[in-house]
């Protein structure tokens, strides 16, 4: 089947009844968790997981899905009107769409951001339809050694550009590891790191240690800052775009389109860089670079273009290689085990249905989300006064509920609240939480993989350095980990000469 013959069964799937419902109840919901600060998809995804289990894998992904990329355009709003972003991406809007809305110009700001996302969103979403099945091919010629080097990178990789530091980010994901390995050995049948507690036999239940991370962990750290809410900048006058303005946001849509899917797609992937990139770039080709930091339009186009191509960029490695590079794609990947999937070559072969239904429905939600961003932008505004301790307190409940609905286990709820104080002395410390969450998940994988390689290679080492992919994979590893601090040296060594 060809690419466009599977994406247009992906649209038969996509556009029934039920499958609209849900990519609308995804794109509403996305839009209301991006807009409140401090909540994001990754969050929503987790509450979701234990009352989504009953149903069906695509409708359920269709969902996820909805709420991943309205968590990207709710999440300009807040940045915009608040100046407080409600997605780590959306720093940089910040900076000129406040700005832009205290000067009276908070329509404007508003529009750019979503038909940017519009029009990013799309194009990145071709992107993906044409590249995701090239990039299966390849991943089914990997071997075990060869996925065991990709995870390593992905492990380097995810920790160095989430965490404030190389050491800080590693130690999340080991933590992540740790728990991963815990339970019965499957090889050997042994017990590992169970603590002689029955209830750990089975291992640690990764739906619980997501939403303990995520929903009770951030819960915990907004209840420790008490604070005067930020002032919400006024909409007012027209929420569309004038001439002037369309002809200096239509090329950093485009530019930051161009940034953001491949760095999405990277094992480093994530949002944060393009959208700095891309705010660098505008400000260096603009025509009037003094308008930066008092409210230049180009630097709400470019940067929010950039994050929701870098969204669409996100799936390309996690549905073809079943590797997340962002804290929802980690979150999405442990729905895949939820319904029993994995994520990588196989799937498309495997679930067609689901991956191409996804894909159509990501061209739909993009059409859903700009419908519903600018017509309802009074309903987004008046979401920001809701009271945190109302909000959060039904964050907290919500996950308590959903985690014992899973195995109506009291050793869930004491796992949920010792893995949610972990979670919040991770925030306190500003220590990522995305590398733990990767770690439970590919730690296990990546341990299986190994144990493959090396029972090919009748336990000779030297396979890793043998096979050209993954030692190509390694070294790129090794460059990230050593890399940094080399260039630094190098650096420090220059400028001591030059004085």
């Amino acid at each position: 089947m060809s690419t466009l013959d599977a994406l247009l069964h992906g649209f038969s799937v996509a556009l029934t009844l039920q499958n609209l419902g849900w990519a609308l109840l995804g794109v509403t919901l996305g839009t209301a968790v991006g807009v409140l600060p401090g909540i994001g998809p990754a969050l929503t995804v987790a509450l979701l997981l234990p009352v989504t289990f009953g149903l069906d894998p695509t409708s359920a992904f269709i969902m996820f899905a909805g709420i991943y990329y309205g968590g990207m355009y709710g999440g300009s709003t807040a940045s915009i009107l608040l100046n407080t972003p409600g997605e780590s991406a959306s720093i940089i809007t910040a900076l000129e769409g406040n700005r832009m809305a205290r000067n009276g110009r908070a329509g404007p700001a508003l529009a750019t951001a979503a038909i940017g996302s519009f029009v990013a969103g799309t194009l990145a979403t071709i992107l993906l339809t044409f590249l995701a099945p090239f990039v299966a091919d390849l991943g089914l010629r990997f071997g075990p050694a060869d996925y065991f080097a990709l995870m390593v990178l992905s492990f380097t990789t995810v920790s160095a550009v989430l965490g404030r530091s190389l050491a800080w980010g590693l130690a999340s994901l080991l933590f992540g590891m740790a728990l991963g390995l815990v339970g019965i050995d499957v090889q050997t049948g042994q017990e590992r790191f169970t603590l002689g507690l029955p209830a750990l036999l089975d291992g640690v239940d990764v739906i619980v240690v997501v939403i303990g991370l995520f929903a009770v962990g951030e819960t915990l750290y907004v209840a420790s800052r008490p604070g005067d809410p930020e002032s919400v900048a006024p909409v007012g006058g027209s929420l569309w775009m004038s001439r002037r303005d369309w002809a200096r946001s239509w090329k950093p849509w485009l530019r930051g389109t161009a940034l953001g899917f491949p760095f999405g797609a990277m094992p480093s992937g994530g949002g944060e860089i393009p959208t700095f990139l891309s705010y660098a770039i505008e400000k260096r080709l603009a025509a009037k670079p003094d308008e930066f930091g008092k409210g230049a339009i180009e630097g709400v186009a470019g940067p929010e273009a950039a994050n929701n191509a870098a969204a669409a960029g996100v799936l390309v490695p996690l549905l073809t290689l079943g590797l997340p590079t962002s804290a929802t794609a980690a979150v999405m990947l442990a729905a895949f085990q939820q319904y029993g999937l994995q994520p990588g070559p196989l799937l498309f072969e495997n679930s067609g249905d689901l991956v191409w239904g996804l894909i159509a429905s990501l061209y739909i939600g993009n059409v859903m989300l700009l419908a519903l961003n600018l017509p309802l932008v009074g309903l987004w505004v008046r979401l920001l006064s809701i009271p945190r301790p109302y909000l959060y307190g039904g964050i907290l409940t919500f996950a308590t509920l959903g985690t014992y609905s899973l195995d109506h286990s009291v050793a869930d709820l004491v796992m949920l609240y010792l893995v949610g104080i972990v979670g919040f002395l991770m925030r306190r410390f500003d220590i990522p939480v995305a590398p733990a969450v990767i770690g439970l998940i590919l730690g296990p994988m990546a341990e299986q993989q190994m144990r493959r390689a090396l029972s090919i290679s009748e336990g000779n080492f030297s396979i890793f350095v043998t096979e050209p992919i993954a030692a190509t994979l390694l070294g790129l590893a090794a460059l990230v980990l050593i890399g940094p601090a080399v260039w630094r040296r190098l650096q420090v060594g220059r400028s001591t000469s030059a004085s």
